[in-house]
């Protein structure tokens, strides 16, 4: 769907949605290419049989390159709350970024523009609004630490890192068992989880796991 001050430039690189399906979910990606004109051209290249709904440059162009009610080859294999086929279910925004800077205000801005969009004409609520290495931990780590998820949240764009809870035993399996809870319910190893969930509730932590960790987000 076409929005005042997007420019057009399709690419070949999408397809119906299978099954009926419609979007529910936003994935937010960084290109980690040099320029947007080199994001560009690689997302409507059809030798590299990947695309997505949307780029925004590092200025704040906003780039449609499909339909959203087509089904974009942007997330690839992944799961988010037992879900698969997230192309099926999402519209995909890359952000020209190579994932070593923070991502500019112009930028930022008409992303939150964009999403506003997006979520209300898809009735999609800030819960379905997710990173690329939330549903593929691991796989993907886009849009990475440098990448400002408190302040989608705090536009009520994306869901708030939860408040501190008590934790009776801060265990491997009771990681495990709070993230699926919160929607990351990809098989993968606990280092990998908890590196995806940190990117994306608490940048700033390192170290072991510990009871803070368990603060994934609340609507």
């Amino acid at each position: 769907m076409a929005g005042r001050g997007i420019v057009q430039h399709p690419s070949p690189n999408c397809g119906p949605r299978r099954d009926g399906l419609s979007p529910c979910l936003v994935v937010i990606h960084f290109t980690a290419m040099q320029t947007t004109q080199a994001a560009l051209e690689r997302l409507c290249d059809p030798a590299a049989e990947v695309s997505a709904h949307y780029l925004i440059s590092g200025t704040g162009e906003i780039i449609q390159m499909v339909d959203e009610a087509a089904r974009a080859w942007h997330a690839g294999a992944g799961e988010w709350r037992g879900l698969r086929d997230i192309n099926s279910r999402s519209i995909g925004i890359e952000l020209d970024n190579r994932g070593d800077h923070p991502f500019a205000e112009p930028q930022m801005a008409a992303l939150e523009t964009l999403l506003r969009g997006i979520m209300a004409r898809w009735g999609i609520g800030a819960r379905g609004v997710i990173g690329h290495s939330d549903m593929a931990p691991g796989r993907k780590s886009d849009p990475g630490r440098r990448f400002d998820w408190a302040r989608l949240a705090w536009q009520g764009l994306a869901i708030p890192a939860g408040a501190p809870i008590l934790v009776h035993s801060v265990t491997g399996q009771t990681f495990l068992d709070a993230a699926r809870k919160a929607g990351f319910t990809a098989d993968v190893p606990l280092e990998v989880l908890l590196e995806a969930t940190r990117a994306r509730f608490a940048p700033w932590r390192e170290g072991p796991l510990c009871a803070d960790d368990y603060a994934l987000g609340r609507s």
